[in-house]
């Protein structure tokens, strides 16, 4: 029973991936575009994410910052430190509301970029940096989850979730990349593979296309 519970995963997770594919592949594109943009005009990436989507946001500035899979200049980015064990950070109740939003101000310049990762796309201490980050004239790329039932038929009709509170609140020049699941650990597996295809994206636009090692 454990090791076909074990299997369930994995195929659970490659359905997800394989559906959501053909649905986030517009966005994801619009995100890597907008960070382009940003970095290539001496601009910055403020990354930032709910719970343990804060360390999936450190692990994108450290890939940014350092490499990905290709060697090349450092590129500008910091993750705004978080509380990665706090069970309500992901949600509408979080204790520390501005935790993220005091650093944007403090931070944040126009044509910077501000990356916010939810899961839940509920996340108070997100959605208030959401709105810091429009007060300094940032753009927002949003990785958010659409943790409501139905999530089948939303895929079906090709969309890529409401994104909850977080993406309600985002402007037409924001990007947002929300899953439609219900679970955050199947949100987190595609949130990952998202923020690859960015950096991925971003090298072989800086520095060319190359076949991707298998």
């Amino acid at each position: 029973m454990l090791e076909q519970r074990i299997q369930q995963h994995f195929i659970d997770s490659a359905d997800l991936k394989y559906q959501t594919g053909p649905v986030l592949s517009k966005p994801i594109s619009q995100a890597m575009q907008a960070i382009l943009a940003c970095v290539t005009s001496g601009g910055k990436v403020l990354a930032c994410g709910a719970g343990v989507s804060g360390l999936l946001a450190a692990q994108f500035a450290a890939q940014f910052v350092g490499r990905f899979e290709r060697e090349r200049p450092e590129l500008g980015a910091i993750a705004l430190p978080g509380d990665t064990t706090d069970p309500e950070a992901d949600s509408a109740s979080a204790t520390d509301v501005d935790r993220f939003a005091r650093q944007v101000r403090a931070l944040g310049q126009a044509g910077d970029v501000l990356l916010a990762l939810s899961a839940s796309g509920q996340s108070a201490s997100v959605l208030a940096a959401v709105a810091a980050a429009h007060e300094r004239d940032m753009t927002v790329v949003a990785l958010l989850g659409n943790a409501v039932s139905g999530a089948p038929s939303a895929l079906a009709a090709g969309s890529s979730g409401s994104g909850g509170a977080i993406g309600r609140a985002l402007r037409e020049t924001d990007v947002q990349i929300s899953v439609p699941h219900e679970r955050a650990a199947r949100i987190h597996e595609i949130h990952q593979i998202a923020l690859h295809c960015l950096c991925d994206g971003v090298d072989a636009q800086l520095l060319g296309e190359q076949e991707a090692s298998s």
